[in-house]
């Protein structure tokens, strides 16, 4: 992928999101509006990525199913730009921005861009981004105190359940088997099984650096 390209899409996500909060800091009636125009879009672009897929058979359970971390923060995303919900945000904040963010800056696209399955790769991962740091920078919503652990530990509790489907199926959800094909920070730690321990420390690092910004915010609570 063009790198300048690539550039591009990092600068234009927390952008977008910048310009969305500011018209909702302007306008406070707009930013109800703003939120459900960002949940159908996302959703809109995932069940059409999920009826492509389908068609082309990469649809197999247990293969291809929205186990992914990434798949559940967009869905949770989703929901809570519908329904916004303190518990809701506190997970998305952490899970999306650590994990949503890392697969802009690194994409395992498994597509020549500009295909489609790269060009919703982006589109996926860069609107979740997206909308977190608007919910975030509008101020509709903020993680709550010592919040960070807890996604930390329920993070953890779902990558234990998914590891044991992985073991069953032969899948390889959440890269808990194998590491993604193009390079991620997973290569600094070495193989399996030490880069999941690499990944763990990283992510219990971007967590804490996530919370710090908000350490002093007070309780989430709906706009």
């Amino acid at each position: 992928m063009n790198r300048s390209v690539h550039l591009a899409i990092v600068v234009a996500v927390p952008l977008v999101a910048a310009l969305l909060a500011a018209v909702a800091r302007r306008r406070p009636p707009a930013a109800r509006r703003i939120r459900v125009a960002l949940a159908v879009a996302i959703g809109s672009n995932e069940l059409v990525w999920y009826g492509y897929a389908a068609a082309r058979g990469w649809v197999a359970p247990p293969h291809g199913l929205p186990l992914d971390l990434c798949d559940v923060a967009l869905w949770l995303t989703v929901y809570t730009l519908a329904t916004p919900r303190a518990w809701a945000l506190d997970t998305v904040y952490y899970v999306g921005l650590a994990g949503s963010s890392m697969a802009v800056l690194t994409p395992d696209l498994g597509a020549p861009f500009p295909s489609y399955p790269a060009v919703k790769f982006f589109a996926a991962h860069g609107s979740v981004v997206a909308a977190i740091l608007f919910l975030v920078w509008s101020g509709a919503l903020r993680p709550r105190r010592h919040s960070w652990w807890r996604v930390f530990l329920g993070v953890n509790v779902y990558a234990a359940l998914v590891g044991l489907f992985d073991a069953r199926y032969g899948t390889n959800y959440m890269y808990l088997r194998e590491k993604p094909a193009s390079s991620t920070l997973l290569d600094l730690f070495g193989p399996w099984p030490w880069y999941l321990l690499g990944g763990e420390v990283l992510g219990f690092l971007l967590f804490l650096l996530l919370y710090l910004p908000v350490r002093t915010a007070p309780r989430s609570r709906p706009a």
